[in-house]
């Protein structure tokens, strides 16, 4: 799966890390994750798919 690629030293990565912080820090993406057993993604990816899922999900 291809993501645009954040510079490092860029506002965008901070707003980024910070975004992923609260994310994984979130009982929702908690309860998302335990019930994605048996996946082994990064945490970064994993991060995406939840974002993903939660979007589709506010889609319909």
């Amino acid at each position: 799966m291809n993501h645009p690629t954040l510079l490092v030293n860029s506002p965008n990565q901070e707003i980024w890390e910070n975004l992923k912080q609260a994310i994984t820090l979130s009982s929702g993406f908690q309860r998302w994750q335990q019930e994605q057993i048996s996946k082994n993604f990064s945490l970064e990816e994993q991060i995406r798919l939840y974002l993903q899922d939660t979007l589709t999900t506010l889609a319909y």
